[in-house]
């Protein structure tokens, strides 16, 4: 029997769109704390906490979007996310103090937050049931990309250009956004008229996907360890030493990205989220033990590559899961539920982490983290392996059929 296609006009929009929000969010990720200290003449806890904002108003976002996309429509919800993204990126023009500067990045955070639900959500409608892994994986790789480019984009056109510039570019990207989603076609998700009315109720259910919630626990304890990566390896490659290898480390870890995510994707449709879930478990936890003892440029790049299959790995599959779980009509809630929590996990681990710092050292967290990783494999297999409704193979096999 032939596969259902894949690589349709409306996939190919959905993760351009995707990217371009995330390319967006990177670009200003890695530039707006430095504007913030030479422009605003903040300290960098000052200016760290605009990135702080950004990321709470993303998640209050998330949860809202999860809730209201369904009633409000998929498409709608986009254009609404990307035109708040568009409008509050043209702010950025008018920071003349630290104040302004916390409620264009909280307004920003809650554009991008109903953006990046929305297209979570449609590309979900869009991917064959039978080819979700795969979809998913590759869908994915538009936010990767965008990490491996954001970042160097930003700092690069900092360097050599004017701020405002760059918050040019960033407009343009943004208004590309809103012209390609004129061209996108949703399919409609059925509802009965029960259901449509369960879902205008005010209750816990219909803020938080109960079928999402044991992986998208599991997400967010893996992300506070993984946020770990995130936080410390500037200061621990400069602490052993290694720092010029340590500005590559992410262009290794997206590159591993890119080359592992679609196989591991079609392997999870072919072979079960378990053939692809312990190894990512496992591989993780291995990475973040050479990270801690790592004493070479060589072995430093090797343990980016090793972690960038296991949590790139695990990030996709994560999504599959928690959207196979749920019933189609909650396929919005699955996603915010899933990225709400691993955004809380990626957003909130820094600040406790960081306690941990002073009393077992930089290679005494990654060894820890790496623990923690293993300790996440267990939830899984108590919490996700055993259930019948995560068991996305034998549906792949009637779906099939």
């Amino acid at each position: 029997m032939d596969k259902p296609k894949l690589w349709t006009k409306d996939f190919v929009i959905d993760s351009t769109v995707n990217f371009f929000v995330y390319l967006v969010y990177y670009i200003f990720l890695v530039i707006v704390a430095v504007f913030a200290i030479d422009n605003l003449k903040a300290t960098p806890a000052q200016g760290g906490l605009a990135s702080g904002l950004f990321i709470l108003a993303a998640l209050f976002s998330r949860i809202v979007t999860g809730r209201l996309i369904e009633q409000v429509g998929q498409k709608k919800m986009l254009y609404i996310g990307i035109a708040v993204y568009m409008l509050v990126t043209c702010l950025y023009f008018k920071i003349t103090s630290l104040p302004v500067l916390y409620g264009v990045r909280f307004l920003h955070g809650a554009g991008f937050g109903i953006a990046a639900t929305a297209t979570g959500t449609i590309i979900a409608n869009i991917i064959p049931r039978g080819r979700r892994g795969e979809g998913v994986s590759y869908y994915a790789m538009s936010a990767t990309l965008a990490y491996a480019i954001g970042p160097f984009l930003g700092i690069y056109l900092l360097d050599r250009v004017k701020f405002d510039i760059i918050v040019d570019l960033c407009v343009s990207l943004t208004a590309i956004s809103c012209l390609a989603v004129l061209f996108l076609k949703v399919p409609a998700t059925e509802m009965t008229e029960e259901q449509r009315n369960g879902m205008k109720r005010f209750a816990l259910s219909n803020y938080i996907e109960c079928a999402a919630l044991p992986i998208s626990l599991i997400g967010a304890v893996l992300c506070i360890s993984y946020s770990s990566v995130l936080s410390f390896l500037v200061p621990y490659t400069r602490e052993i030493s290694l720092y010029n290898a340590g500005s590559l480390f992410f262009l290794v870890y997206s590159i591993v990205v890119l080359i592992s995510r679609p196989l591991t994707g079609r392997l999870f449709d072919s072979k079960g989220e378990k053939s692809v879930m312990y190894p990512a478990f496992l591989t993780f936890a291995i990475g973040l033990v050479i990270l801690s003892q790592v004493h070479h440029n060589f072995v430093l790049l090797f343990a980016g590559g090793i972690l960038g299959f296991g949590f790139g790995t695990f990030v996709s599959s994560c999504q599959a899961i928690a959207i196979s779980a749920s019933p189609s009509h909650r396929m919005g809630l699955a996603t915010s539920t899933f990225f709400s929590l691993a955004d809380g996990g990626a957003g909130g681990g820094p600040f406790f982490l960081g306690f941990l710092v002073p009393l077992i050292g930089f290679r005494g967290l990654y060894l820890a983290m790496a623990g923690l990783a293993l300790v996440c494999m267990f939830l899984y297999f108590l919490l996700c392996s055993r259930k019948v409704g995560y068991g996305f193979a034998s549906r792949r096999k009637k779906i099939l059929t």
